[in-house]
């Protein structure tokens, strides 16, 4: 029987961008949230001479090709535990393809659970953080789940204690944001401040780091998280509710909402009305966008954020946060939705 897995989507509680690094790339820190809201991926695979790879999307635009993630981590995947065998992969897509939600690098990580339960055979969890990280920066995070913070690229990832779950708002604009330009309108941003003040355009790496330490726990004296961050037994408050309280930012606003002037205006209607219940306990733009998301501590102040995009002509969707536990054990099972 063909093996059908959850996809889930995700987005950025707070994203820090450092300056670029010799290999090209920035590094980050950031907290990514698994959502409920998903894909379905199904995977069928068996034994075989010689490997054969198809897939399939109720999609028209996803690539059904090497140039899918999916396809890309199933290969990888074959060769690293030295095995032949025909794959047949269908994603059911739900998810828009672009956005900052990570739907393709979830998709990547689905198909990955999917083949290991058709071969009844599992790559070792060092070499699945090892795939992941090769076919993207943000596809090691659906790996764990849940609250996880990503450092270096965004691929070195490390569990946080859970956020209890939220009613989540997502909203999807008609617009496109490409992240290699946001990262180039960063540069620029971040090299005229630093001639017209000598100091960086927002808060540092650094900074966003101790501030998911005092929400979350604490991180090693090196300043590297350790591999499980333990959450203070003592903390009275909700960690996310803490973690609002530092201030915490999305580096990509400070140039994609210049660019973009409607999707700071997204954010504002999301956010609600400070100090009424509809209010957002926190709002903002999932990656570099375009996406972006409300969270609510009830179900009726998220419909009421809904309705507010709705008036505005943005289409909008509503789901959860999704803790650790509740991302694995649902993956697997089926349900009607």
């Amino acid at each position: 029987m063909p093996t059908r897995v959850r996809s889930h989507t995700k987005i950025n509680l707070g994203l820090a961008i450092g300056p670029v690094r010799p290999d090209g790339f920035h590094p980050i820190t950031t907290v990514y949230q698994t959502l409920a809201l998903h894909d379905w991926v199904t995977v069928e695979a068996r034994a075989a001479g010689d490997t054969n790879i198809s897939l399939t999307s109720t999609h028209p635009q996803v690539p059904t090709d090497a140039g899918n993630t999916a396809w890309r981590m199933v290969e990888r995947c074959l060769r690293a535990l030295d095995v032949c065998a025909q794959v047949d992969i269908h994603i059911d897509k739900q998810l828009p393809l672009q956005g900052g939600l990570g739907a393709g690098s979830a998709n990547a990580v689905a198909a990955l659970i999917g083949l290991e339960q058709e071969l009844g055979r599992r790559v070792s969890p060092p070499d699945r953080l090892r795939l992941a990280a090769e076919i993207g920066s943000d596809v090691p995070l659906f790996l764990l789940g849940g609250a996880v913070v990503g450092v270096g690229r965004g691929e070195e990832v490390y569990p946080l204690p859970d956020i209890p779950a939220l009613a989540c708002v997502l909203a999807l604009p008609a617009i496109g944001v490409s992240t290699p330009q946001a990262y180039r309108d960063w540069d620029r941003l971040a090299l005229d401040q630093l001639s017209l003040t000598g100091g960086s355009p927002s808060v540092t790496i650094t900074e966003l780091s101790r501030s998911i330490a005092a929400a979350f726990g604490e991180p090693h004296s090196s300043g590297v998280f350790s591999e499980a961050v333990n959450a203070r037994e003592d903390r009275a408050e909700d960690p996310l509710l803490a973690l609002v309280r530092t201030g915490i930012e999305n580096d990509f606003e400070q140039v994609v909402f210049p660019q973009h002037p409607f999707l700071g205006e997204i954010k504002r209607i999301l956010a609600g009305v400070p100090s009424t219940e509809d209010a957002a306990v926190y709002a903002g733009l999932s990656g570099s966008g375009s996406a972006l998301f409300g969270l609510y501590r009830t179900s009726a102040a998220a419909q009421a954020a809904l309705v507010r995009l709705e008036w505005h002509g943005v289409t909008g969707l509503v789901t959860s946060t999704l803790p650790r536990s509740d991302y694995w054990r649902t993956m697997m099972v089926a349900d009607a939705d």
